[in-house]
């Protein structure tokens, strides 16, 4: 009989939050006249991609670190991640002078390697279609004494993401609605877990990419479902299955994930640009195109949306915005 997982709980985040304090920024809670007009509601958009190394991902990342113990302080911190995550361990292990390991993917977007190099961390690549980069992780891990954080996958990590809800809520007060993007469910889980405890009768809901939609899949069968690598624009959110640990926080709070597609994903990037002037990547624009495009209703509610990250390759965000 398998064991049952310890789950985090808010109280985690609540500690997280006192850990992360005067380290994370407090990012701001912005509004959009002409985004509630066109939605009819009345939207607050907590920007994560004002975040140090510009995504919610220096939470989890930082808040896991500071769990370490002097041998696996020696040790160090090794992870896989497509951009996002790997920055945010290689900036957490370089402010608590570890070292740190990334097993990235050859095709991660250029400007997330340079910033993941740029904070000291080694980089190990590896192929997302042919390879398995747990795996990859767990070897080298034992090979050269290394303490595993994945990107999603554990209690210190959602605690951590969780931060950026129990924020968001403080400030803005109850909400209706809380939108937040969807890849491995730490960031969902762990805002979930904010929001049942700050705002009840709020509704919480996932967003994914279309292409990779094993979340909602997830959910409508009650057990992970894992698809194969997709292939989307929202790179940060391009993973194959949820997690362990992610999963049944999200079955137990999470009401519905829905999808949208890649072209929503650039009209949404263009409104950021254009109206709010913010740089948002693709896989940061998740909840709030759901919202936009009337996916998730919003009328006449208070809805919470996770801007999560901001870090994209500049050619590539030119062309997309063109």
């Amino acid at each position: 009989m398998q064991e049952a997982l310890a789950l985090p709980t808010f109280d985690d985040v609540v500690d997280a939050a006192s850990r992360i304090d005067g380290v994370a920024h407090r990012t701001p809670v912005l509004s959009s006249r002409t985004f509630d007009e066109r939605i009819g509601g009345s939207v607050f958009f907590k920007c994560e991609n004002f975040q140090r190394m510009g995504a919610f991902k220096f939470r989890g990342a930082y808040n896991a670190i500071s769990h370490f113990d002097a041998q696996a302080r020696a040790g160090g911190v090794i992870t896989y991640s497509s951009g996002n995550h790997a920055q945010a361990i290689a900036l957490s292990a370089k402010l608590a002078g570890i070292r740190a390991t990334i097993v990235m993917p050859k095709d991660a977007p250029a400007a997330k390697v340079e910033a993941t190099k740029g904070y000291g961390g080694e980089i190990v690549f590896y192929d997302r279609y042919t390879e398995d980069r747990d795996a990859i992780g767990r070897r080298l891990a034992q090979e050269r004494g290394m303490t595993l954080i994945p990107p999603y996958d554990h209690p210190h990590v959602m605690a951590g993401q969780g931060t950026v809800a129990k924020e968001l809520i403080e400030e803005a007060g109850p909400l209706d609605v809380l939108v937040v993007c969807l890849g491995g469910g730490g960031l969902l889980s762990g805002c979930a877990l904010s929001a049942a405890a700050l705002s009840p009768s709020c509704e919480i809901i996932g967003v994914e990419p279309e292409a990779g939609n094993d979340g909602q899949q997830s959910l409508a069968r009650g057990e992970i479902v894992r698809i194969d690598p997709p292939r989307t624009i929202a790179d940060g959110a391009a993973t194959a299955f949820l997690g362990n640990y992610t999963f049944p926080v999200i079955q137990r709070l999470v009401s519905r994930i829905e999808t949208v597609s890649d072209a929503q994903l650039i009209e949404t990037m263009r409104f950021f640009a254009q109206r709010m002037k913010m740089v948002v990547e693709p896989t940061g624009c998740l909840a709030a195109a759901a919202v936009m495009h009337g996916i998730v209703p919003a009328r006449g509610k208070r809805v919470g949306v996770i801007v999560s990250g901001g870090n994209v390759d500049l050619p590539r965000y030119a062309e997309f915005i063109a």
